[in-house]
């Protein structure tokens, strides 16, 4: 069984998602451990109450603090760290030692409207169509080779919150997605392309407004 150390900084709702596909048996996987950079962030209410071990680290020193997250996720044996909302950047040594091993979801259409703020940028620029995407973490921000994407319409009337809600939903099936098909082997990185190789799929859960990428 896949081991995984997530990272997040806010409410948790991903690694809440995670947590549930794992229990379901949805994915061969459980959440080892779980590391925010936010003392009060939910999600490490969210880790404590369903019995995994859950760590704040403080991220003034940068070092420090990706010391702490290595040996946490070591300790515990995780064969993947995921991004889960975490609002830092990580250093190219760190992305170094764990890369091929940690993946990141971003609620837009990578490249598009990278950085902290996706849904409102998009909305302010005025796109038709938006998204998420999960992507393997290297030592750029927002940059690495994409794993799933899937896109969501913009609607008139929408507001930030609107469009984050609808996005966050997407976010919530192709990053417990992602990490099911690195449990299974089936992410091959090829330069700046993820192949993902033959295999079950996801679809029977797809939303009917959604685009899902192939390998979903």
């Amino acid at each position: 069984m896949l081991k995984v150390g997530v990272l997040a900084s806010g409410s948790g709702t991903n690694l809440q998602a995670i947590i549930d596909a794992c229990k379901e048996g949805k994915i061969n996987a459980e959440v080892a451990a779980v590391v925010s950079d936010n003392r009060d962030a939910f999600a490490l209410e969210r880790a404590r109450k369903h019995g995994i071990d859950a760590y704040f680290s403080d991220a003034s020193d940068r070092k420090k603090h990706e010391e702490e997250i290595n040996k946490i996720f070591s300790d515990k044996g995780a064969g993947l760290i995921v991004g889960a909302g975490y609002m830092r950047i990580l250093s190219p040594q760190f992305v170094q030692k764990w890369y091929g091993r940690i993946i990141n979801i971003h609620p837009a259409l990578l490249p598009s409207f990278k950085g902290t703020d996706g849904q409102g940028d998009a909305l302010r620029y005025g796109v038709k169509i938006t998204g998420c995407t999960t992507h393997f973490i290297d030592e750029k921000t927002d940059h690495g080779p994409i794993i799933l994407q899937a896109a969501v319409r913009v609607h008139e009337g929408d507001d930030r919150d609107k469009l984050a809600k609808r996005i966050l939903r997407v976010e919530h099936q192709i990053l417990p997605r992602s990490i099911d098909l690195f449990e299974q082997g089936r992410l091959k990185i090829e330069g700046r392309r993820v192949r993902i190789t033959e295999g079950d799929s996801w679809m029977k859960y797809a939303l009917p407004d959604v685009l899902y990428s192939e390998g979903f």
